[in-house]
């Protein structure tokens, strides 16, 4: 199996779906010696901001010189960002090796009547991964809820972080945020250590509490008091938390927010390991994430951002809105997810813009470029339904001059088909 068919192969497991619970992995992974018994973890669940938060943990151990795993999700160009080791996408022909190994367990466990998901193959491939490198540590992100992700597998890691939490994903994970936050708070394990982001909604506060008394861990949620922001613009936020001075490079202050969660969890590893405040400042300002309120291009002002459910979207306006306050036109080009919801998630942005070009994301899951249209004319001034994705960007970025900005918003699947146009263009 070379990497190509190691890839196809793991999409053609996409037909089973996504089948929550343990049951399927546990199968797997005994069937293949349970590789990640073998291994370290930070396990990183939330809603928001967990791609930023592994990655920069990441990079603090690439910095310090560990070998270090990093597996996340979505990716946005190459499929092995989700398969990472010491900042790099893992070597392919190392990657179909083990998924030949994880489709001989799948066939095997098909005879028992045990069927495999796409995203179970894919986290087993990279424990086999991990285990072969000998990696000293693996920030493990969730991929959906926790409680019953693939990831959750593992046996308690060194510390669990609990990132912004938000109701996304109701039809899997409940319709409250207590329901979101009991979901995510199942990665809690016995006598661990959890990091919770700052700012989360006093019920999802009580569960994450609830659940750390329970389960006997030690709780750090970072204290905004601790925090004086120096400077912050769409190119990142100079910030100060507990008399230490950290760059951040991706726009937001909510990056702030990941960023200190980042630091208490370094500060708890560094029990473990040898890990210095260089280190994690060098990690933090090495950080920096394709499509996350992504500058292409400074004039005219071109921003990507693939992370569009309402949390999401408040936070890329909230770090943009000072920019468009200064622009003479605003053009948006969005695609979404149907499950999203779209239509809280785009109208602060909406109410801004001057042309609006609705596009279908190429996913099963995306909602029509029309009925994007359709929610975009109850508040955009034009609106405009384009069935080449690279076309709109064309025309967007045509009629754009100094004083416009084009945004360029909604998935992280519309953002990997999109990019490589853009940094064409630009």
């Amino acid at each position: 199996m070379n990497y190509i068919e190691a890839v196809k192969y793991i999409h053609s497991l996409l037909k089973f779906g996504i089948r929550p619970g343990l049951n399927g992995m546990d199968a797997l992974l005994h069937f293949l010696g349970n590789p990640q018994k073998d291994l370290k973890y930070v396990h990183v669940a939330g809603t928001n901001g967990k791609g930023s938060t592994s990655t920069a943990i990441s990079n603090v151990f690439t910095d310090a010189g560990y070998k270090v795993g990093l597996y996340t999700s979505p990716y946005v160009t190459d499929f092995l960002e989700r398969v990472q080791f010491c900042g790099k996408p893992i070597d392919k022909g190392l990657f179909a090796e083990n998924v030949e190994k994880v489709r001989n367990a799948v066939e095997s466990l098909e005879k028992q009547e045990i069927i495999i998901t796409e995203f179970e193959a894919l986290t087993a491939s990279a424990f086999l991964c991990y285990k072969a490198l000998e990696c000293d540590i693996v920030v493990l992100e969730v991929g959906l809820g926790g409680r019953l992700d693939a990831t959750n597998i593992i046996n308690t890691p060194l510390v669990n972080v609990i990132t912004s939490l938000s109701v996304d994903h109701s039809a899997i994970l409940g319709d409250t945020i207590e329901e979101i936050a009991f979901e995510k708070c199942g990665t809690i394990k016995d006598n661990g250590n959890v990091i919770c982001s700052l700012g989360q909604s006093e019920d999802a506060t009580k569960v994450i509490k609830k659940t750390v008394k329970e389960k006997n861990n030690t709780l750090i949620i970072p204290c905004e008091s601790d925090i004086k922001i120096q400077k912050s613009d769409i190119f990142g936020t100079d910030f100060i938390y507990k008399n230490q001075a950290y760059s951040v490079k991706m726009a937001g202050e909510h990056q702030v927010k990941n960023m200190t969660c980042v630091i208490e969890a370094c500060n708890v590893l560094k029990n473990y390991f040898n890990l210095t405040d260089d280190n994690i400042k060098s990690g933090i300002a090495k950080t920096i994430l394709p499509a996350r309120v992504e500058i292409i291009s400074e004039k005219p002002l071109v921003i990507l951002d693939g992370g569009h459910n309402e949390d999401g979207a408040k936070a890329f306006y909230n770090a943009v809105l000072p920019e468009l306050e200064n622009k003479s036109r605003v053009i948006v080009i969005a695609g979404m997810m149907a499950d999203k919801a779209v239509e809280s998630s785009l109208k602060p942005l909406m109410l801004k813009t001057d042309v609006f070009f609705a596009v279908t994301p190429d996913n099963p899951r995306a909602m029509k470029a029309h009925d994007l249209a359709e929610i975009a004319s109850k508040y955009s001034k034009q609106v405009f339904t384009v069935q080449r994705i690279k076309e709109a960007v064309k025309i967007a970025c045509a009629a754009a001059d100094e004083n416009t900005a084009v945004l360029v918003v909604g998935s992280l699947y519309l953002a990997g088909e999109i990019r490589e146009t853009l940094l064409e263009i630009f």
